[in-house]
């Protein structure tokens, strides 16, 4: 016990100096060379067999029923260290050292190890697990519940949605896991995760649905499954199951700073990329060429619908597959086929899950009406990510300082307490006022004092490279 204690507190203080983004944490575990895998299994029991208490879910059944189907990955790479340019015992002996006192030349190398989990898919020997489990891997070794322990290579992977296929070498006999519904799964529900939790092999934890489509920023297509399931370090990639043994989500993150709050990535995800993960190791997604940003309540009143909704486009890319159907600054995105827009970060994830070629039917709000229009994606590059601008702040009331600019009325200064603060900064640029173009500071005067009061003022504003809409609300009196 003395001995094991130093190596765990090892794994705790490598994964928490690795903590970074918004406070959430990939959970694969950092290995060290004396790291160890234990695996515990047992004998395959019927699915049928019945619960300790009547009327309970028979989770011993499950766990016996999947347990196969669930493995453990270790991922080495070689990390090249530079040497000494010198060779220190020649400062003490000169070049003519007695044999066993040189010192070594050249790079070091270094070998670190990553602990994450896996779920066996079909009977080709393919396993999923998370991106970052693999990353950079030089060696990759796959261990069943059983014991055995087999080689796999990385035949694809998505960074996007940190996800990976692996192909496991000389394997006949596996048992692959039963891929469910997340769409269908439902908050509440009961689920199970199976992992390799700080190296301590299958290892199985159980919980309830917590929340569904969680964004947690870890990227543009966030839509996580959050569950109060026991995840820790190790679990990365391993299957989160529900209680007719289907994997419904790969468990991926936790937040270091909470307790029962883990996150997995819903299977229909996986399976939207599953094939192209397959054929070709990577994944296409198309694009529109927009950048969004949320629709508050406050631009909600402004642009004169009845409830915060849909993407409200801030910058339209010329030339894009938007642009050539006319789409402009100030529509409100609201559905892409017939699936509706709710939140600015649903559309990057619906926009991407149809591959580049394919045409969408794209509807949008224009003053007060719907319009659509059927757009041909362009394929996403690394370089056009579909941005989703930040969300603005809550304005409290309305006062600014104005001057006559080039091409729009320059913010000079915003008064504390009053109508624009932490909504325009000095240095914006108004270009729009309620859907009317202004190039002088009597042009925003004179609308802003045209509006009613206690109805919202939406201005259209440039900041340095970027365009964005902005709702003022006019306090009463």
């Amino acid at each position: 016990m003395k001995t094991a204690l130093p190596v765990i507190a090892a794994w705790l203080i490598s994964w928490s100096a690795g903590c970074k983004g918004a406070g959430f944490k990939d959970v694969h575990m950092p290995g060290s060379p004396d790291a160890a895998v234990t695996v515990a299994s047992t004998p395959a029991a019927p699915f049928s067999s019945p619960p300790v208490l009547a009327g309970t879910p028979d989770i011993a059944a499950l766990v016996a029923r999947v347990n196969s189907s669930v493995v453990n990955i270790t991922a080495v790479h070689d990390v090249k260290q530079p040497g000494l340019d010198f060779d220190p015992f020649d400062f003490f002996f000169g070049p003519n050292a007695p044999p066993g006192t040189r010192g070594p030349r050249g790079d070091n190398v270094m070998r670190q190890r990553a602990l994450g989990s896996g779920a066996i898919i079909d009977a080709e020997g393919h396993v999923v697990t998370n991106a970052h489990v693999v990353d950079q891997a030089d060696v990759v070794k796959v261990r069943f519940a059983d014991e055995r322990e087999v080689d796999a290579k990385v035949i694809g992977r998505d960074a996007r949605l940190d996800l990976a296929v692996l192909k496991m070498e000389g394997v006949n006999d596996t048992v692959p896991a039963t891929l469910g519904s997340s769409d269908a799964l439902r908050v509440g529900e009961y689920v199970v995760a199976i992992g390799n939790p700080f190296g301590l092999g299958h290892t199985v934890t159980m919980g309830i649905v917590s929340a569904k489509s969680r964004a947690i920023g870890a990227g543009p297509y966030d839509d996580f499954i959050q569950t109060d399931t026991s995840i820790n370090p190790g679990n990365s990639g391993g299957p989160l199951f529900n209680l007719k043994g289907e994997v419904v989500g790969i468990n991926t993150a936790i937040n270091p700073r909470a307790q029962g709050i883990g996150f997995a990535i819903p299977v229909d995800a996986l399976k939207d990329v599953l094939p192209q993960l397959l054929k070709t190791g990577r994944v296409a997604r198309g694009r529109i060429g927009t950048l969004v940003q949320p629709v508050d309540q406050t631009l909600a009143k402004a642009m004169g619908i009845d409830r915060p909704k849909g993407a409200l486009v801030a910058e339209v890319e010329p030339g894009g597959p938007a642009a050539q159907v006319g789409v402009k600054p100030g529509d409100i995105i609201v559905r892409v086929d017939d699936k509706d827009v709710l939140h600015s970060t649903d559309l990057p994830r619906i926009v991407a899950r149809h591959a580049p070629g394919s045409r969408i039917k794209l509807t949008v709000m224009r003053d007060r009406a719907e319009k659509s229009w059927e757009v041909t994606l362009d394929e996403l590059k690394d370089d056009k990510v579909e941005r989703t601008a930040d969300h603005p702040s809550k304005p409290s009331s309305l006062g600014i300082e104005l001057a006559d600019g080039r091409g729009g009325v320059v913010v000079q200064g915003v008064s504390p307490g009053s109508p624009a603060e932490g909504q325009l900064e000095p240095g914006d640029v108004i270009v729009e006022v309620n859907g009317s173009a202004v190039m002088r500071a009597a042009d925003v005067a004179k609308r802003v004092e045209g509006a009613r009061a206690g109805t919202a003022v939406l201005f259209k504003v440039r900041r340095g490279d970027r365009t964005r809409f902005v709702g003022i609300e006019r306090p009463q009196g």
